[in-house]
């Protein structure tokens, strides 16, 4: 039977890099694809990246009952998880895999109860997340004291997850991912 595995983080914490390596682990891994209310961008294309949805239709699947998890980011811009779309990825024998916010992540785990697992990447500390995001280079100072903000919020949500992988050296971090989805696959 196919599962489902759970990521949430904080920004910077290294979580779509151990997600990337995963995917490559022949681990019969698929992502989730979201559904969104913004416009695609560049060369997106509607069920590859995203499911492109307006505002309106967004909302009348919220009140549907539709998704496992959603979010409005800003007014009128959705980001959500369709049930449909999951149940469809498993019905194919996929495993699927989850990168979402902290709410979204416990909200899948309570959904699918022992078939889910749900792993939190956490940064050795919040200095050491503001020193990542500093050294990105893409933010200005006020975006990485929000985001460093946000990040000190989602920690507190760890205890709620299954599984904690604190991201202090990478590729110890991304073996343990690998040790830790490999035997939850094989149980």
């Amino acid at each position: 039977m196919a599962k489902l595995i759970i990521f949430s983080a904080p920004s910077g914490s290294g979580k779509s890099t151990i997600i990337n390596y995963l995917l490559t682990q022949n681990l019969n891994l698929a992502f989730s694809i979201s559904a969104t209310s913004r416009p695609p961008r560049g060369t997106e294309r509607d069920g590859v990246e995203y499911f492109f949805l307006t505002p309106e239709e967004f909302r009348r699947r919220i009140a549907d009952d539709e998704f496992l998890e959603y979010e409005e980011v800003y007014h009128d811009r959705f980001y959500g998880t369709l049930k449909a779309q999951v149940e469809k990825q498993l019905a194919d024998g996929q495993n699927v895999v989850f990168d979402v916010d902290v709410v979204g992540g416990c909200n899948i785990k309570k959904f699918y109860g022992d078939r889910a697992l749900s792993v939190f990447i956490q940064p050795p500390s919040v200095e050491e997340l503001r020193s990542r995001l500093v050294g990105r280079g893409t933010d200005t100072p006020e975006v990485i004291e929000d985001r460093v903000a946000k990040a000190q919020y989602e920690l507190s949500f760890a205890p709620k997850f299954d599984k904690v992988i604190v991201n202090d050296d990478l590729e110890k971090a991304k073996a343990e991912a690998l040790e830790v989805i490999t035997q939850f696959l094989q149980s």
